[in-house]
């Protein structure tokens, strides 16, 4: 029978043998971590080591574990292979320490929301394609509040009899439908009460790149490009545990980019709901063209906030690494409030330019627009430029914001981060939710 190791916190350096530095030190069966600099960013990496020393049972002791502190550890002892054999929830044997009631249901509600989000993520296409991303996500939303909670999935042809082209044109090329999943959170109980925030997420279950195909390097984690979606379900699932009481609709949409005689081509033209038409100059930009269905139909409510969220660009990753998720807003009051939420919960996001300018960078000679920008353009912001014009001028100057999940997944592990999807991002919306 394995025996837990016991994990204590100290403020102390380690003892000379490992070395003053040292993050960590062994005492037979329990392990200090040590506070020197950081203390969190140490317990998570301390974390980490444990892991990658094959510690499969630990048990807190002793002072200093708060909810932050345990959740910092959880991170860090993350291990996708063994949380992809069992629940969600459930990976190693963690013996948190007794928190306060509060602090105990907080450090609970992370963990359920942020380890959905690195389960579905994790999976690999097979096991979750688009029909089944939207009903895990809404699985999952109505378990916490099945009172407040209703939702619809549109598949296939459905899809076309609501004129939502740009999931279905992106995903007809795939033996498995193209899905939008529209969910309503409305705990106040009023068929007509307002709809606080929209939240809207791309869910590209696999990404080839279509006809514009990725190389095997490229598209061997393309598993993940459904991080956005993830994302949002796992920020509105953290928000519902923390008692929120606004109204919430979920807008996630979801295909599979793929290569057959039915898949969409460079050249095609959409004619969006909105009557915006747009020529596809590259099919890997297709995370853009599905997420502005989901982006018309949430503006159609006028939410007081619309947030959208996705993998969208390396070029955002090229800007600011995989750290930090990107912000993109027209709104320098609202950028304010939403690397405010960001700092008080712990995450880096950082703020990328989008402009009027922008706008006039993504032209088409045979549609309104084009799917990228021009050559020599800011890829991440005229992304971002092409997104704004699915959200009316009345809206998107002030409240609509675009979240590039620039540091959502971990193509490998490092001394933080399991390999994998982090749910680096769910806590700011989460915050976002309560806060708007």
């Amino acid at each position: 029978m394995n025996t837990a190791m016991k994990i204590l916190l100290s403020s102390e350096a380690a003892p000379a043998v490992w070395g003053e530095s040292a993050p960590v030190s062994f005492d037979g069966s329990t392990a200090t971590i040590h506070l020197q600099k950081a203390p969190l960013l140490a317990i998570q990496g301390a974390a980490r080591k444990l892991d990658g020393m094959g510690v499969g049972s630990v048990a807190m002791a002793g002072d200093g574990w708060d909810t932050d502190a345990c959740f910092a550890f959880w991170q860090g002892y993350f291990n996708p292979k063994k949380q992809q054999a069992a629940a969600p929830e459930k990976q190693q044997s963690i013996e948190f320490p007794a928190l306060a009631e509060a602090a105990q249901a907080e450090l609970d509600a992370r963990i359920k929301a942020a380890a959905w989000v690195r389960w579905v993520t994790n999976c690999p296409a097979e096991q979750i394609y688009p029909q089944t991303l939207c009903e895990s996500a809404a699985e999952l939303l109505h378990g916490l509040a099945p009172e407040a909670v209703s939702s619809k999935i549109l598949l296939g042809d459905e899809l076309l009899a609501e004129s939502f082209v740009g999931i279905h044109t992106v995903g007809r090329g795939s033996v498995r439908a193209p899905a939008m999943l529209q969910l309503d959170y409305n705990p106040t109980g009023d068929a007509n009460a307002p709809v606080a925030v929209s939240l809207v997420g791309k869910g590209i279950t696999f990404d080839s790149g279509g006809y514009s195909i990725k190389p095997s390097v490229g598209m061997v984690h393309m598993k993940s490009d459904m991080g956005g979606a993830a994302m949002v379900t796992g920020g509105l699932a953290l928000a519902i545990q923390r008692g929120l009481d606004k109204r919430v609709k979920l807008f996630l949409c979801c295909a599979e980019n793929m290569v057959s005689s039915n898949a969409f081509k460079l050249g095609d033209i959409l004619n969006y709901r909105n009557g915006v038409t747009v020529e596809v100059k590259n099919t890997d930009a297709e995370g853009r063209l599905v997420l502005a269905d989901g982006l018309i139909a949430a503006a159609e409510d006028e939410p007081g906030l619309i947030v959208d969220a996705a993998t969208l660009t390396g070029a955002a990753k090229m800007a600011v690494g995989r750290d930090y998720n990107s912000l993109m807003t027209f709104s320098d009051n609202l950028a304010g409030k939403v690397l405010a939420a960001a700092g008080a919960e712990d995450e880096k996001l950082w703020r990328l330019p989008l402009e009027a300018l922008h706008l006039g960078q993504i032209g088409s000679p045979f549609a309104d627009i084009a799917n990228i920008g021009s050559e020599g353009t800011a890829g991440a912001s005229t992304a971002a430029a092409f997104l704004a014009k699915f959200v009316p001028e009345t809206q998107r100057e002030s409240r609509w914001l675009h979240l590039d999940l620039s540091g959502s997944y971990q193509p490998g592990a490092t001394d933080l981060w399991a390999a994998g999807a982090k749910g680096h991002g769910v806590r700011t919306i989460a915050r976002l939710l309560s806060d708007a």
